[in-house]
């Protein structure tokens, strides 16, 4: 079986809080251009963003992303 990261989902989270990514970055210390980033699916969050937007935002670290479950994995056979 393989797992691999999916769409990023802290858009939904920020909503959610009602925080816009400015103030997400503000909070958090990191810049709104990475914030936008994570956001766009153009980087990935490094377990240090992980874990505290787990803090900030009150939410498990598989609420983050979409997670794709592979069962039939080529290195499973």
């Amino acid at each position: 079986m393989r797992i691999s990261r999916g769409r990023c989902l802290l858009p939904a989270l920020l909503k959610r809080r009602g925080w816009s990514q400015s103030e997400y970055a503000r909070r958090t210390g990191r810049s709104q251009r990475m914030i936008s980033h994570f956001c766009r699916n153009e980087r990935v969050m490094q377990p240090e963003d992980i874990h505290i937007a787990c803090l900030m935002l009150d939410c498990d670290e598989s609420e983050l992303h979409e997670w794709i479950v592979n069962e039939q994995a080529a290195d499973d056979f």
